[in-house]
């Protein structure tokens, strides 16, 4: 893998638009597949969402964010905008701490995501509550946790299609 001049990361190749929309599409509909309720599975949709809002904040924004809420409130039949404002929320803070989170190796940047994957999902519980849901279980909470657990594992999938070939061509400048 080809470093740059620092030797800190590989250079990686400009995003393709249609890699983004793929990726989310895809997330989006193993969100979509039907699952037992009692089940605790990571959320896909969440982590793929954050991970475009960190590495492509212009083009995966707060709207996008808003969007994929709705769709998830229409197929869930919950309280309409219950995900649409934690994603909203969620991407908001995203952007804001992206440059930081950069810095970090995949492991520690996986620590500084979890509080944003639990506060997105206590949103979710508050607003269910708010308008007389019942409180479920603290367990619903490891859903953030395996969702930040496959931090590392994502950012390899997802920066697979820009990273560099091995077998770089000398006359080549990138």
């Amino acid at each position: 893998m080809a470093l740059n001049p620092v030797g800190a990361s590989p250079i990686l190749r400009p995003v393709k638009l249609w890699f983004v929309i793929v990726s989310l599409m895809v997330s989006l509909l193993l969100k979509l597949v039907p699952v037992d309720r009692n089940l605790v599975l990571p959320d896909i949709l969440v982590l793929v969402l954050v991970f475009w809002n960190i590495r492509q904040p212009r083009l995966v924004g707060i709207g996008v964010a808003w969007t994929l809420g709705m769709i998830m409130d229409v197929h869930s039949a919950s309280v309409f905008g219950e995900h649409a404002l934690a994603y909203t929320l969620l991407s908001y803070f995203a952007i804001t701490i992206h440059r930081r989170v950069l810095w970090f190796s995949p492991g520690m940047q996986a620590v500084h995501l979890l509080p944003l994957f639990l506060a997105a999902q206590i949103m979710t519980i508050v607003v269910r509550m708010a308008v007389g849901g019942m409180m479920p279980s603290l367990w619903i909470l490891s859903e953030s946790f395996m969702t930040a657990a496959l931090w590392p594992l994502a950012q390899f999938v997802l920066l697979a299609p820009q990273k560099l070939p091995e077998n770089r061509d000398n006359d080549r400048p990138i």
